[in-house]
């Protein structure tokens, strides 16, 4: 196995400068393009992991800290985002995400040993039995994957002007890797 917590800490702490840094400034043009009906765009992935940070990752491990596989996790609505509708600019939204994230790493340190605690166990309702490190190693992956997304998404909006391009660009490869 490869996880190791000081590197995962790393990249969660990188998540917030990496997509402000992305994002901010931006004219809606690159914000609101998608790649369809159904998917989402830039600012409704930064409501996403605001809403992750929220109800996601602390809480189930703080269940598992307190009730371990007595209690099961409370589902995760992963498209809770896109039934509000959002006053505040991307700008507060990205400030809002950096102190979520910046508040839930010092919460992490608070309440994982990594020396002791990886291997608890706790009760998520769809897989059943996981461990503290698949958690947090979960949410690292699920970080990279909306970096991710956020660049597909925004490529998307210039795949008819790249022109012959197209044929090497990978993002723009729908389903291919």
């Amino acid at each position: 196995m490869r996880f190791e917590m000081r590197e995962a800490i790393k990249i969660l702490e990188r998540t917030p400068v990496s997509v402000r840094n992305l994002l901010s400034g931006l004219p809606d043009g690159w914000l609101k393009s998608n790649e369809g009906e159904g998917t989402w765009n830039a600012s409704q992935v930064i409501d996403h992991l605001i809403e992750g940070e929220k109800v996601n990752w602390i809480p189930r491990l703080e269940i598992i800290n307190q009730e371990g596989e007595n209690k099961p996790f409370p589902p995760f609505d992963r498209f809770s985002h896109l039934n509000v509708m959002k006053q505040e600019s991307l700008e507060k939204r990205l400030a809002e995400f950096q102190r979520l994230r910046e508040q839930n790493i010092t919460k992490l340190k608070e309440l994982v040993n990594p020396e002791t605690d990886l291997e608890l166990t706790g009760i998520h309702p769809a897989f059943g039995t996981v461990k503290v490190r698949e958690l947090i190693a979960a949410w690292v992956v699920h970080d990279l994957t909306h970096i991710s997304q956020i660049s597909r998404v925004m490529a998307e909006r210039y795949r008819e002007d790249v022109g012959p391009w197209a044929a090497y660009l990978g993002i723009l490869k729908k389903g291919e890797k």
